[in-house]
C-alpha cells in the first residue's frame, strides 16, 4: 500500500523544502520527496509530494511540515494504486545532454554518436543522475573545462552520490588518478554498480576511480592523494563554504575546483569564502536557479 502527501506551495518554498531534506541525516529514508512547478504558465506555483509505504503518520506529517520553515502549507494526503514505483520513475526520466555527455536511465538506449560519452545510471539510487539542474550544469562545465585546455592528472568528486562526476571526469582525462567519497555509505555500492554498467575501472591507479565512504575530506586517502588538479564538489551552499579552507589544503598550486548545490542567490556568500580561501572565479554557468561555478587557485608572487 502507498501513499503521498502533497503540499502546495511557493517555488522558492518547495525549493527550500527539498535544500533543507537534503541536509538532514536522520531522515527516513522510505519518505522519497518530489517538487515540482503545477504547470507551465505558473512557474511561481510548486507542489511537493511526498512518497511512504504507509498511511501517512503524525510523527510523517510533522517531519515533512519542519522543512518549510516560515511556516508549513496544507499537507494532503492520497493512497495510491498498487504500482512499481521505482519501474515508474525510471520510465519518467528522459535521457538529458549536457555538453557532450548523454545521461540516462538503463531503460533508454546509448547514444552512439561520434564523439559523445554516454553513462547510464539508474534512478532511485543517490543524487546525481543527471536530471537534477546541478549535476546537468556539472557535466557541462566539465566540458568546457577540457576544451579549454585543461589538464588533470589527480581529481577529487566530494559527496560524488552515483559517482557520475567523477567518471564524467576519467572520461575527459582517461590517465587521471580520481577518488570519490560520500558520507552515506550506501554510495558504496551504488558507485561500484554504476561503474560496472559503464565499464569504469574501480580502483587506486591511473584511469581508475577508487570510492570511499568519509564525511567530506575526512579520509586518509584523500589526504594523502594530495594535492589535486581538481576536486568537485556537488554538494549544499552551507558545506560549501565550511569546506572551504579543506579544499585550499587539498588544491595544487593551480588547483580547480567545481562546486555547485548553491542556488544563485547563495553564489556571493559561497564565492566570499572561497575568495578568502584564494581562490578567483574562472567561470560560471546558471541552470534554473543554480549555479555552477568553476574557481582557479590564485597564484600568489613572493
Amino acid at each position: 500500500m502507498s501513499w503521498k502527501l502533497v503540499a502546495h506551495a511557493p517555488k522558492v518554498a518547495v525549493q527550500q523544502a527539498l535544500i533543507a531534506h537534503e541536509a538532514l541525516e536522520d531522515w527516513d529514508e522510505e519518505i522519497i520527496l518530489t517538487g515540482s512547478e503545477v504547470a507551465e504558465d505558473r512557474p511561481d506555483d510548486w507542489v511537493l509530494e511526498a512518497y511512504l509505504p504507509r498511511r501517512p503518520t503524525a510523527s510523517d506529517r510533522a517531519a515533512i511540515a519542519a522543512l518549510f520553515p516560515g511556516g508549513a502549507p496544507k499537507l494532503t494526503a492520497e493512497k495510491l494504486p498498487e504500482t512499481d514505483w521505482v519501474v515508474e520513475t525510471q520510465r519518467s526520466i528522459v535521457p538529458i545532454r549536457a555538453g557532450r555527455f548523454h545521461v540516462h536511465t538503463p531503460d533508454y538506449p546509448a547514444d552512439e554518436t561520434p564523439g559523445v560519452i554516454d553513462f547510464a545510471i539508474p534512478a532511485a539510487q543517490a543524487f546525481g543522475t543527471g536530471q537534477h539542474a546541478t549535476t546537468a550544469g556539472c557535466l557541462a562545465m566539465l566540458d568546457t573545462m577540457r576544451r579549454q585546455g585543461m589538464v588533470v592528472r589527480n581529481g577529487a568528486d566530494i559527496g560524488t552520490g552515483t559517482g557520475l562526476l567523477a567518471f564524467a571526469a576519467l572520461a575527459l582525462w582517461p590517465r587521471a588518478r580520481m577518488v570519490a567519497s560520500d558520507i552515506d555509505a550506501v554510495c558504496e555500492s551504488v558507485v561500484a554498480e554504476n561503474a560496472r554498467l559503464n565499464g569504469i575501472r574501480l580502483g587506486t591507479g591511473r584511469g581508475e576511480v577508487a570510492m570511499r565512504t568519509a564525511e567530506g575530506t575526512d579520509h586518509p586517502l584523500i589526504q594523502r592523494r594530495a594535492p589535486y588538479d581538481l576536486i568537485m564538489a556537488n554538494i549544499l551552499a552551507g558545506p560549501l563554504i565550511g569546506f572551504a579552507g579543506d579544499f585550499a589544503d587539498l588544491a595544487a598550486p593551480r588547483g580547480n575546483l567545481l562546486l555547485a548545490g548553491l542556488l544563485e542567490t547563495q553564489e556571493a556568500a559561497v564565492r566570499a569564502a572561497y575568495r578568502t580561501a584564494g581562490f578567483r572565479l574562472a567561470a560560471r554557468l546558471v541552470n534554473g536557479d543554480w549555479s555552477i561555478l568553476w574557481l582557479r587557485r590564485r597564484i600568489t608572487i613572493g
